[in-house]
């Protein structure tokens, strides 16, 4: 299979020249080894069939064995055997290295290693691919050219509501995106299948029943894009006749965090000129959207009847999108929503305190809702304290991305890129 550049690809590559290991951390299927075998020397496939049993004996008594080899040297789902990740950071050490080793991993590991790596091995979240890197954008608007000002956003996406639906129900899976269109659509399924039967139990060791993970992932993705507490969850089951406590209902949740599967949005709390209470519920997401479109157990056409549940997806596949490009910068993507019913789907923050604030919107006829909504929530800010924002923006479907009269800009998602 050809591989598509990622845009991890640069982060990697600047990690490797200062960090002694770089470890790279993401769902299962989203490229993290594919992308890691592209820039190391060697490889340790701690799933290797042929090799498995014998890895995990030298892993418990000679780990230093399982270094050895060119470097950087790829250690594989090194979670299966977490004493490998002393063992690489004892080389790091004693070695002095720079870029010896990357360690990729769909899960947290059971047994937390003795030490934390801290200062020796760099980490890289790998989520999967944007719509700039499957090709799906035109990537003629730049996330950085807008943090840089630029003047007036040009660009033009042919992409209407009926490619996206498909594209929710795609996701970002390497393989989905390189498949035929009617083959693509069965990656996300198959992904909530492995993580029902398997993954949820087989992450911690717990025994945990598919039939109540599967009924709790789909609760979950049906509250996508919203900050319902928890009780939801539990409530919804309850509705359907499968009564579970608090506890268990965490408990399936805390597996599906630990397997990368769910990647909840946090709130950003900024300086107010006005009080305001901000709510501090993170927003239910799922780490693509393709997974709550399984999930709920919809298809490209079913999304087109059920406009309410595209609006949610399309919000998903946003934030997923943003956080990608985001990373590129160091940045990181929040929410906003207060007692007022104020809010902002996307608020993009730097590390030099730059931010941007973004409405997702998935009809050209209520741009101007999300417009009036970010030029008062900027009103808002106390910027004194802040800065202004470095641009306000409502993501769309398609069409062309402009400057609004206001200073707004309208920017369709498929136009964007990092």
């Amino acid at each position: 299979m050809q591989y598509l550049p990622r845009i991890a690809d640069e982060q990697l590559t600047e990690k490797l020249s200062y960090a002694g290991a770089v470890c790279i951390r993401g769902p299962k299927w989203c490229g993290k080894t594919t992308t890691a075998e592209q820039h190391a020397r060697s490889a340790l496939y701690m799933q290797d069939p042929d090799e498995a049993e014998n890895n995990l004996m030298l892993a418990e008594t000679r780990p230093s064995l399982l270094l050895r080899g060119e470097r950087p040297r790829l250690i594989d789902e090194w979670q299966d055997a977490p004493q490998l990740w002393d063992a690489v950071r004892f080389s790091v050490d004693r070695e002095q290295l720079t870029g010896g080793y990357i360690l990729t991993g769909s899960a947290v590991p059971g047994k937390q290693p003795r030490h934390t790596g801290a200062g020796r091995i760099s980490f890289l979240a790998m989520r999967t691919m944007s719509l700039s890197e499957t090709g799906d954008s035109t990537g003629e608007v730049s996330l950085g050219a807008l943090f840089g000002g630029v003047a007036e956003p040009e660009g033009c996406s042919e992409k209407n509501v009926e490619d996206l639906s498909y594209l929710i129900c795609r996701g970002g899976w390497p393989r989905a995106v390189t498949a035929s269109r009617e083959a693509s659509l069965h990656y996300a399924a198959d992904y909530v299948d492995a993580v029902c039967n398997e993954d949820v139990s087989r992450v911690d060791g717990v025994s945990r029943d598919p039939q109540s993970a599967r009924l709790i992932l789909r609760e979950y993705a049906r509250l996508t894009a919203t900050a319902a507490s928890l009780n939801t969850v539990r409530a919804d089951l309850a509705a359907h006749g499968r009564e579970l406590s608090k506890d268990t209902v965490n408990s399936y949740l805390s597996a599906m965090r630990k397997i990368y599967t769910i990647e909840d949005l946090e709130s950003w709390s900024p300086s107010l000129r006005a009080r305001s209470r901000i709510s501090k519920t993170p927003a239910r997401f799922l780490s693509d959207p393709s997974i709550a479109a399984a999930a709920l157990g919809t298809n490209p056409d079913g999304l087109l009847r059920d406009m309410a549940t595209f609006g949610v997806l399309f919000e998903s596949l946003c934030v997923h999108d943003l956080r990608v490009y985001a990373d590129a910068f160091g940045g990181k993507v929040y929410r906003y929503h207060d007692n007022t019913g104020l809010e902002a789907d996307a608020v993009v923050t730097l590390p030099d305190g730059r931010y941007g604030l973004m409405e997702v919107k998935l009809g050209a006829s209520f741009v101007e809702q999300g417009a009036a909504s970010l030029m008062k929530l900027a009103s808002k800010l106390d910027t004194s304290v802040m800065g202004q924002p470095s641009f306000m923006a409502v993501l769309t479907p398609g069409g062309y991305a402009y400057r609004r009269d206001d200073g707004v800009l309208v920017v369709p998602v498929t136009t964007l890129t990092r």
